[in-house]
């Protein structure tokens, strides 16, 4: 069978691209600081520190992966101005070193929305400038920058998933479906910002679908993941209000905006007509999908 690497593979995204690769028939090798993901077959889990460079070298050195996602990223707080996005640069570039220096192939990176400059509203690759005022921003545009060259010299094949705004099951209960829909069933006080904004959103097992339909297909360069539809944040907490029947107070602009710009949202065409790839979920389903996960893990 063939075999792939996945950093981040116990993350948000990751344990959904995990699934879909072992789907497409992968076996799945999973290194990280914990064992996280519950037992599989063909998922193969390790404990390995990725700063640790030789222990790292050594993993590519004994495995000779050809492929490799690479999802792994600083998730802790002030994710977007945090000087550790500096040091997942370095480690990226070291890793794709030696994935180079092993016998690497594929190579697929995580890249972001925050790539972008948000003023221009609808974002489109090769188009829209790469100028986000974010070091997050800058960090991911970097590596994009670096790696493309650096694949080309090594005949490595160079996608890059550009992930826009996402929901699902597994979130970090701060964003804002988790916190609202758990403060709905809770029959709290749902504290939110104005949510004017329109922001472009899908579900993360369609997020995954989309990278691993991606990796699977002979696109190269950068791919938008997004639904290519500008949702208002307003409309989806007054849809989650209405999904779980929350009849209490929502307390509009409790909360202050994390950026200006009123409306992002991609263009999926390289998506859906290059990729060939269709979502799964409308966004009520996929909603309706993560407010029953959360039923079942409100309280863990």
């Amino acid at each position: 069978m063939k075999k792939i690497l996945i950093t981040g593979a116990s993350g948000f995204i990751g344990r959904q691209v995990t699934k879909e690769m072992i789907k497409r028939g992968y076996v799945v090798y999973a290194p990280s600081i914990m064992q996280t993901l519950s037992p599989q077959k063909n998922l193969i889990q390790s404990e390995l520190d990725l700063f640790d460079t030789d222990a790292l070298s050594a993993y590519l050195r004994e495995h000779k992966f050809e492929n490799l996602i690479h999802l792994a990223w600083y998730v802790g707080p002030k994710g977007h101005m945090s000087a550790s996005n500096i040091d997942w640069l370095s480690l990226s570039l070291k890793l794709l070193k030696l994935f180079a220096e092993n016998g690497g192939k594929k190579f697929l990176g995580a890249g972001s929305v925050s790539e972008y400059d948000f003023s221009y509203g609808f974002l489109q690759e090769n188009r829209t400038p790469l100028a986000n005022a974010s070091l997050y921003g800058q960090v991911k545009v970097a590596l994009y920058n670096t790696g493309k060259i650096f694949c080309k010299q090594n005949e490595i094949t160079f996608k890059w998933a550009r992930i826009f705004n996402l929901y699902g099951p597994h979130e970090r209960l701060a964003r804002l479906v988790p916190s609202v829909i758990c403060s709905m069933l809770k029959s709290e006080v749902v504290k939110v910002s104005p949510c004017s904004k329109f922001l472009d959103y899908l579900h993360v097992e369609d997020t995954a679908s989309a990278i691993a339909q991606f990796f699977a297909s002979d696109v190269t360069d950068a791919v938008n993941i997004c639904s290519g539809k500008p949702i208002q944040l307003r409309y989806m907490v007054e849809e989650l209000a209405r999904l779980t029947n929350f009849k209490g107070k929502i307390l509009w602009g409790a909360l202050e905006e994390n950026f200006a710009d009123p409306i992002i949202v991609g263009s999926n065409t390289r998506l859906t007509q290059e990729v060939g790839w269709t979502p799964a979920y409308s966004l009520q389903s996929g909603l309706i999908q993560t407010i029953n996960w959360w039923k079942e893990h409100l309280y863990e």
